[in-house]
């Protein structure tokens, strides 16, 4: 909009929350009036709640997969010099801002959303960096400002470089038309080499899961073929051969071991009888993660954020059988999953357990969705170095082959 100088969202849709209640935003003006008449006036607007000289609010409602969801929308209008106060406070969290604020009074100063200071002199601040660097803290990204260690390990110089969306070389978990995706094979091939992808990995779904056109073993041995055929053609991207295994009632893996054995790599996934007792559960999970021809567990709750609660497991004892088997986990990216959440991807990272960002794509478009896996990464503090999939398409296969040979 005319007379914008900076503008950004706030609050937990910049912490990058699984979830959101309302959508907080935040401008630096001169004139704020103009703004403010503006945003009541965007077409998305349903209804306005509150119009002022520097907050309005607004419902708005947009269509998302077919389906109407309506939010409310904050907006407020500080001057350029408020601007990095602003977002530093609206961004939060709650607890974060707090250990801030005490960080200020300890130094004789008070911080709040508009300055920095004490009575005789404000501290000028241009961006948020600058505030953390007056108060003796590295920069701590909004991802991680949960109040949970940031602060102490900003001060020690201690927070990790975290991941970013351009580290990501590739990804695993996808579908085609093989199971129930909308793509083939060279179609999802090409759109993740469009990505800067070097490798897209193949997951479609095994003969168990019938609801989604699971591969019975013929059909396998076919993909196979066209995969082989498919690299010969295509420069820039290679596609491996994976399988998202279901994780049957036993704990054993769809397909017999030396169909298993085929395959660059196994997504164990659950899919069935998702309302076992968490004892059951958990130990059919851990079973299939001590399981040879397991590379990594797929989304490990089987939760759909607002439609469907996650199965009932113990995660923490899953966390400890990956780590003595030597699995990796999925940090499932599709935004109905984001699965595993934040606080067990940081307490995996803790125990040394390779994480793997995987949008779970069922068409070209879906590929985009590994960006919220890597928020999801970084709210869990993870580094490029905790990320499988960073590595390079060469230690990628490398990696594999080790794995298999076990």
């Amino acid at each position: 909009m005319p007379g914008v100088i900076r503008s950004s969202v706030c609050g937990s849709l910049r912490r990058r929350r699984e979830t959101v209640a309302d959508i907080d935003l935040l401008a630096s003006s001169a004139d704020a009036g103009p703004i403010m008449e503006a945003f009541v006036r965007l077409h998305e607007v349903v209804q306005i709640i509150g119009q002022g000289p520097t907050k309005s609010s607004i419902n708005a409602s947009m269509h998302v997969e077919g389906e109407k969801v309506i939010l409310q929308a904050d907006l407020r209008v500080v001057t350029d010099e408020q601007f990095p106060f602003a977002l530093a406070y609206f961004t939060g969290s709650k607890q974060h801002n707090i250990r801030l604020r005490q960080r200020a009074i300890d130094r004789g100063w008070s911080l709040n959303e508009y300055s920095l200071g004490d009575d005789e002199k404000l501290i000028p601040c241009k961006a948020e960096e600058e505030i953390y660097k007056v108060l003796g803290l590295d920069y701590v990204a909004p991802e991680l400002r949960e109040d949970t260690g940031e602060i102490e390990a900003a001060e020690a110089k201690k927070l990790p470089a975290l991941v970013a969306v351009s580290d990501i070389r590739g990804v695993f978990h996808n579908h085609s038309k093989y199971s129930d995706g909308t793509a083939t094979l060279e179609e999802m091939a090409l759109a993740a080499k469009k990505l800067g992808f070097e490798y897209f990995g193949i997951g479609d779904h095994s003969q168990s899961l019938t609801i989604a056109r699971g591969m019975p073993p013929s059909v396998v041995k076919n993909q196979w073929a066209e995969i082989d055929a498919v690299n010969a053609r295509l420069k820039g991207i290679r596609i491996l051969k994976g399988i998202e295994s279901d994780i049957l009632e036993d704990g054993s893996l769809d397909y017999d071991d030396e169909l298993l054995a085929g395959f660059d790599y196994v997504v164990g996934s659950v899919h069935s009888l998702m309302n076992m007792p968490e004892a059951q559960m958990t130990a059919r999970v851990c079973k299939a993660l001590s399981h040879p021809r397991l590379t990594m567990l797929g989304h490990a709750t089987g939760r759909l954020l607002l439609k469907r609660d996650g199965y009932k497991i113990d995660l923490d004892e899953v966390l400890k059988t990956a780590a003595k088997f030597g699995k990796m986990i999925e940090i499932n990216s599709h935004p109905h999953r984001l699965d595993l959440d934040w606080v067990h991807v940081k307490r995996a990272k803790s125990m040394g357990i390779p994480l793997v960002i995987n949008p779970d794509a069922h068409s070209p478009e879906e590929l985009g969705l590994y960006r919220f896996g890597v928020d999801v990464a970084r709210r869990g503090w993870l580094a490029r170095e905790d990320v499988f999939n960073t590595r390079p398409l060469k230690d990628v296969v490398k990696e594999l082959e080790r794995r298999r040979s076990m």
